[in-house]
């Protein structure tokens, strides 16, 4: 198994960055998990567009899944991939996409993509991957985090979420970790995210092999990110960053 990083600023991506997205492939098949700002575009530096097998998105907010839309316009009218692309969304997602698109496309929409509500905890297989979700701690939303497995590999993906036993459960022995880490250590912690020592300590827990650090805030200093999560972790923490890739 495979990870390459499209994209891991969390919110809005400084210059020559990118919102979180990532390329998960194994055993020939690519999968594009999380579509933020400007991933699409790094995707296509790895893959062909027409080469993605499958999508799978965390939650509602956009920086998570706003390139849907550029993937959507190019599978459907630029003709590049057969109807029903099958992508993974949290519950009540695919009404709110299509509201932004017009009543000819949102039918488009659901002819390009075929989508399958998750709910939290539930699993589904996808390609070569067994995939389960747990839910996430994100402002009452539905969030999902989402554990692949294939072939004795197992990547444990976060998205955005506070700190919440269910991350443990997501992650626990995975081989890699790819935890939110937005903030360096405060005294004002806001509960909807992680800081860099919150996730390593979360993977220290769940005894992971190797975390792996995404979500930063653009303002912090990324090497403190860096430095938190090692110190958290008890090991070397590893920065998510555009191309950054990792092989199980």
């Amino acid at each position: 198994m495979k990870l390459t990083v499209l994209g891991s600023s969390g919110t809005w991506p400084n210059d020559g960055t990118a919102t979180s997205g990532y390329l998960v492939q194994h055993d020939g098949f690519n999968l594009y998990m999380d579509a933020g700002t400007g991933t699409l575009a790094n995707l296509q530096e790895h893959i062909k567009l027409s080469d993605i097998h499958g999508i799978v998105i965390t939650h509602e907010h956009p920086d998570h899944f706003v390139d849907l839309y550029p993937t959507f316009y190019a599978w459907f009218y630029g003709e590049l991939g057969e109807p029903g692309l099958p992508v993974f969304v949290p519950l009540d997602f695919r009404q709110k996409l299509a509201d932004v698109v017009s009543i000819d496309s949102q039918v488009a929409m659901h002819t390009a993509f075929a989508f399958r509500e998750v709910p939290p905890g539930d699993g589904f297989d996808l390609g070569p991957f067994r995939v389960k979700t747990e839910p996430m701690e994100h402002l009452g939303l539905p969030a999902l985090g989402y554990r692949l497995e294939a072939d004795g590999q197992v990547l444990a993906y976060t998205g955005d979420s506070g700190p919440t036993r269910h991350i443990e459960t997501l992650a626990r022995d995975a081989d890699l970790f790819l935890a939110e880490a937005t903030w360096q250590d405060r005294d004002d912690l806001l509960p909807f995210h992680m800081s860099a020592r919150q996730a390593a300590i979360h993977g220290k827990e769940a005894g992971v092999g190797r975390l792996v650090l995404t979500h930063i805030w653009p303002e912090v200093d990324p090497e403190v990110i860096r430095t938190e999560g090692s110190e958290g972790y008890g090991d070397d923490a590893t920065l998510a960053v555009v191309d950054l890739t990792v092989t199980i």
